[in-house]
């Protein structure tokens, strides 16, 4: 059924289209005024605004199926429309839809192949609003907000801002909800948003960043306005995240060709969450994380350091080395700030090459080191942190020996004394096998290897709530 407005229609009372076996399809032609708060127009079926006719919403429009717009400059009105479908909508036409308040409530969603303007609150209830990749766009005006958004709720597409205070863009992929911001802006700005996925021209990268994360990154395009500083996040529940130095990672912006770094201090760890904010910048357009450095690739096999009687013995293992110049071996005081206390020349060879490099500078508490390899063409890396204590002594760890295709024997140190869980993993990180180690004040233990662990090179872990360490184990 089709119902044609084309008179002046004032509703002060609830008008309610409700058919048990049909749906109801209403058509304004003509005037079509909702007129205060208390007031519901509930169209239970698609609602088309014709391009002659006028439409007011300042109650609650209701409207259960396709929405349809033809009229130019329609008036916002100071109403809620609500999409609240069962099955999946589409807000379609000529002319962008305005309204005051905006509830999207369709866990099948909603698809914009026309613009939809909100000028007060969008309350995200259910579903996922796709826009069309014209692109169509769900539009903030100034003074607008959302509430509600999240995995389930958010935008797959492009979202508009307009205003000079600051926004997040409540974007995502239609699985997860990846936000990305505008702030301190100087001036009232128009900014179209959306998140891209997988990053693309990953090798073009401009110095000082080596590298950005491949696996997702925004475009923020500035249609009119002044500068700002765009907010980003990692959640690596979500998207992975790449395998960074936090203190290392910038805002990259693609200009020219190239991923450019745009500053900024990230915040947060790697395998979970975090944050960084780029410098106020004028020039818009794709962003992404980028970095500074990059860890070491699985050619670094091991890294350690550990006490000695000469002062703080650190080695490493490689594999495969190619074009690498030398590898610097860094300390720090706080596990922040690092310096630079030797180099050894890299030599570039097949196979397994083992280094060692011993500092003699003492220190109190605690010592942290890290690795920067240093290509031949000026790239550096770094790798994952190690902590070595002043309580530290040779004799406080373990040491695999005896390591057959059916046995691995593990000697512990004397002030080992408790429970403490072992794994071997393979150098991508799989555990192959595990199992509890009951050590009474050091000693030998022998680990019976089951047929899972062939012939190779693996990870040995061994732990408890106080003590982590690991070592580089090669099965015959």
């Amino acid at each position: 059924m089709k119902n044609n407005f084309t008179r002046l229609l004032t509703l002060s009372f609830v008008l309610l289209y409700q058919f048990a076996t049909a749906q109801t399809d209403l058509q304004n032609t003509g005037i079509l005024y909702v007129s205060g708060p208390t007031d519901i127009l509930y169209i239970n079926g698609a609602f088309t605004n014709a391009s002659g006719a006028a439409l007011t919403n300042n109650g609650n429009l209701h409207v259960k199926q396709n929405l349809i717009n033809g009229q130019a400059a329609m008036a916002v009105g100071t109403g809620t429309l609500l999409l609240n479908g069962s099955a999946a909508q589409a807000v379609n036409g000529t002319q962008v839809f305005k309204t005051f308040n905006l509830v999207s409530n369709n866990a099948s969603g909603i698809t914009l192949n026309n613009d939809l303007s909100v000028s007060g609150v969008h309350t995200f209830t259910a579903g996922v609003i796709i826009s069309s990749a014209t692109p169509n766009y769900l539009m903030f005006e100034a003074g607008s907000s959302y509430t509600g958004d999240g995995d389930t709720k958010h935008v797959n597409g492009w979202v508009r801002k307009t205003g000079s205070t600051n926004f997040i863009f409540p974007l995502g992929n239609g699985t997860v909800e990846r936000t990305i911001g505008a702030s301190s802006l100087s001036a009232s700005s128009v900014f179209n948003a959306n998140y891209a996925g997988a990053t693309t021209n990953t090798g073009n990268v401009a110095a000082p960043l080596v590298v950005v994360d491949p696996y997702e990154y925004w475009t923020v395009n500035q249609v009119s306005g002044g500068s700002a500083r765009i907010d980003m996040n990692w959640d690596n529940s979500k998207i992975t995240m790449a395998n960074f130095v936090v203190s290392d990672i910038r805002v990259a912006n693609y200009i020219t060709g190239n991923w450019t770094q745009v500053g900024g201090s990230a915040t947060g760890t790697i395998p979970t969450t975090g944050t960084i904010t780029s410098n106020l910048i004028s020039s818009f357009g794709s962003f992404v994380l980028g970095s500074i450095t990059s860890i070491l690739p699985l050619k670094l096999i091991e890294f350690n350091a550990k006490r000695s009687n000469a002062g703080v013995l650190v080695n490493w293992t490689t594999s495969d080395e190619v074009n690498v110049n030398r590898y610097d071996v860094e300390r720090s005081e706080n596990g922040i700030a690092f310096y630079n206390v030797g180099s050894i020349a890299a030599r570039n060879q097949k196979g397994l090459q083992q280094y060692e490099f011993t500092d003699n500078k003492s220190f109190n508490g605690r010592i942290y080191y890290r690795l920067r390899s240093i290509d031949g063409d000026g790239k550096t890396s770094v790798s994952k942190v190690v902590m070595v204590s002043e309580a530290t002594s040779i004799d406080k760890y373990f040491t695999a020996t005896n390591i057959t295709r059916g046995n691995l024997t593990i000697v512990a140190g004397s002030s080992h004394n408790g429970d403490y869980i072992y794994r071997i993993n393979t150098f991508g990180g799989q555990t192959i096998q595990q199992g509890r180690l009951n050590i009474v004040h050091g000693g030998s233990y022998n680990i019976p290897l089951t047929s899972t662990v062939a012939g190779g090179i693996y990870i040995l872990e061994v732990q408890n709530g106080q003590f982590h360490y690991q070592q580089k184990i090669i099965l015959k």
